[in-house]
C-alpha cells in the first residue's frame, strides 16, 4: 500500500489535466497549446516549434549558473485503445482515471502513462527542484507513431546541453544507456486476378500466437503468423493446385503478428487439406511449441467460390518473399552478453483487389547492419518482382561506457533505495537516438516509473515508484550542479 505522499499527489496533479485533453499521435495541437500556456504561466521561457514540440527553459539556481545544462525529455502523445464494447473517441474523449492503493489506471481505456507521467514528472521537477544548473524540458509530439517530433526538433536545443534524462522507460529500477536503430522497409506489387478454376473455396485462419513488441519480445523465439501461414500455403501447393484469393495478417510493423488469414480455391478434398494442416502444425510446434503452444489453425468451407484469384506466378512470388525474408533475431551483440544486436520483423501483410503490400521492420544497434538489410531487401524485391521503399534510418543510440550521468544516477539510486539499479542497453527505439545523432557528446540516460501493460486498456502506473523517481532526478540535478 502506498503511503500518502506530497510528491505523488503533486505529480498526479500535473498529470491529470493531460488526461482531459485528447492526445493521440498526430493530434497533439491542443495538449501542446496547454503545455505552452501552463509552463509559461509557471514562469519558464517556452518555445512551441513548428511541429508543436514544447521547449521550456528554467535558469540555474543562483550560485550554479556555470553548471552544465541538463535536459529532461518526454513525449506528449499516447497510444489510444479501448476495451471491446467501450465507446471511446480518442480525438474527443477524456480519459477517466481510477486510483487504487497501488495503481493509477483508466476506466476502459489506455491510461497514457506512456509518456504522460514522464511529462508530469518533468514539469513537477521544473517547478520544485531547488539546487540545479540550467534546466530545459523538451516535450515532443508523435513519438508513438513516427518520432516526427524528435526528427524535426531543432538541433540547437540539444547542442548546448551536456546531459539529458529521457523519462520514457517502464521500470523505475532500470537505467537505459543505449538503444537500437531501425528502418521501415515496404514491399509492394501489383498483381493480376483471373477466374478461379477450382470448385471449392476455403478460409484458413491462424490464431493464438503470443505476438508482442518486436523489440522487447523478438528474442523469446515466438512464431510469426504471416510467415507460418505462408509456409503452410506452400505445403498445400506441393500436394495439389491452390489458387490464392486473399492473404492478410499483422497489426503494426513493430508488432510480431499473432494472427493471419487466407482464402483460397482448390479441388483438394477436406481430408487432404486437413492432413497437410496437421503436419504443418506439428512442424511448427516442434520449432516453437515451447514458447508458442497455443497455435490454432481453423479451416472453413465457404459457400461461394471466389470470383477471382491471383494468377499462379503472383502467388508464388508472394509466398517466396514471405518465407525467404528473415524474421526474428539475426545477430547477438559481441560487446554486451545477452543483448540482441540485430533483428527483423515481418510485421504486416495487406492485400486488396490488385495490390499486395508487405511491411518489414529491421532493428540494429549498428547502422551498417541496417544498410545490409536494405540492400538484401532490394535484391529480394528484384528477384520476386516487388517494388521496394525504404525509409530513412531511425538512428541508434550507442552506449557510452564513460557516462558520468549513468554513474551518478546508478550511485544515487542505490543510496536512496538500498539496492543496485539495473543498467542496460535495449533492443528497441528511443528518441535518444535522434538526440545522439545531433549531439554525439550528449551524456544521456533513459528512466521511468514502473508501468504495466502499456498501449492496452490494462495500462497502469505503479504509484509507489513515482516518489523514488522524482527524488532520483532531483538529487542527480544537485550533484550535476556541483560538478567540477
Amino acid at each position: 500500500m502506498v503511503k500518502n505522499s506530497a510528491i505523488i499527489d503533486g505529480v498526479l496533479a500535473e498529470f491529470e489535466p493531460l488526461t482531459r485533453i485528447p492526445r493521440p499521435s498526430g493530434h497533439e495541437k491542443a495538449v501542446s497549446d496547454y503545455l505552452k500556456k501552463y509552463l509559461t504561466d509557471a514562469g519558464f521561457t517556452v518555445v512551441q516549434d513548428k511541429v508543436n514540440n514544447i521547449i521550456a527553459d528554467k535558469p540555474a539556481t543562483p550560485g550554479y549558473e556555470q553548471a552544465p545544462r541538463t535536459i529532461l525529455q518526454g513525449h506528449m502523445d499516447m497510444v489510444c485503445v479501448a476495451e471491446e464494447g467501450v465507446k471511446f473517441d480518442p480525438q474527443h474523449d477524456a480519459i477517466k482515471l481510477h486510483r487504487t492503493d497501488e495503481y493509477l489506471e483508466a476506466v476502459g481505456t489506455s491510461l497514457g502513462g506512456d509518456d504522460g507521467i514522464g511529462v508530469a514528472i518533468g514539469s513537477y521537477i521544473m517547478k520544485h527542484a531547488r539546487e540545479h544548473g540550467p534546466l530545459r524540458l523538451i516535450v515532443t509530439v508523435d513519438e508513438e507513431r513516427g518520432m516526427t517530433g524528435s526528427i524535426n526538433l531543432d538541433g540547437k536545443y540539444v547542442k548546448d546541453a551536456q546531459f539529458l534524462i529521457n523519462c520514457d522507460s517502464e521500470n523505475y529500477d532500470e537505467l537505459t544507456v543505449g538503444s537500437a536503430g531501425s528502418v521501415h522497409i515496404d514491399f509492394s506489387r501489383k498483381f493480376t486476378r483471373v477466374p478461379a478454376e477450382g470448385k471449392q473455396a476455403w478460409q484458413l485462419s491462424l490464431k493464438g500466437l503470443k505476438g508482442g513488441h518486436s523489440g522487447e519480445r523478438i528474442g523469446d523465439g515466438r512464431g510469426n503468423a504471416i510467415r507460418t501461414l505462408a509456409q503452410l500455403l506452400q505445403g498445400l501447393e506441393k500436394q495439389g493446385h491452390v489458387e490464392l484469393a486473399s492473404f492478410t495478417g499483422g497489426k503494426a510493423p513493430n508488432a510480431i503478428p499473432d494472427a493471419a488469414a487466407a482464402t483460397f480455391v482448390t479441388d483438394m478434398s477436406c481430408a487432404d487439406l486437413q492432413a497437410v494442416i496437421k503436419a504443418e502444425k506439428e512442424r511448427f510446434l516442434t520449432i516453437y511449441g515451447g514458447v508458442d503452444p497455443e497455435i490454432t489453425l481453423e479451416l472453413t468451407a465457404l459457400k461461394e467460390t471466389s470470383a477471382s484469384v491471383l494468377q499462379a506466378d503472383d502467388t508464388n512470388r508472394l509466398l517466396t518473399l514471405l518465407t525467404v525474408l528473415h524474421t526474428g533475431v539475426y545477430a547477438m551483440s559481441t560487446v554486451i552478453p545477452g543483448l540482441i544486436e540485430t533483428s527483423a520483423n515481418l510485421g504486416v501483410l495487406q492485400m486488396d483487389e490488385d495490390e499486395v503490400r508487405v511491411q518489414f521492420f529491421p532493428r540494429s544497434a549498428i547502422d551498417a547492419k541496417l544498410d545490409e538489410f536494405v540492400a538484401m531487401a532490394g535484391e529480394l524485391a528484384e528477384l520476386t518482382g516487388f517494388t521496394l521503399h525504404a525509409s530513412d534510418k531511425a538512428p541508434g543510440w550507442k552506449e557510452n561506457k564513460n557516462s558520468r550521468l549513468a554513474k551518478i544516477m546508478a550511485e544515487t539510486f542505490e543510496e536512496q533505495n538500498g539496492k543496485p539499479m539495473k543498467v542496460e542497453t535495449i533492443h528497441a527505439g528511443l528518441e535518444c537516438g535522434y538526440h545522439f545523432m545531433r549531439n554525439p557528446q550528449l551524456d544521456m540516460v533513459s528512466i521511468g516509473v514502473t508501468t504495466v501493460d502499456i498501449h492496452s486498456p490494462n495500462e497502469k502506473v505503479m504509484l509507489a515508484t513515482i516518489e523514488p523517481q522524482v527524488k532520483l532526478i532531483e538529487t542527480t540535478l544537485q550533484k550535476i550542479a556541483k560538478l567540477k
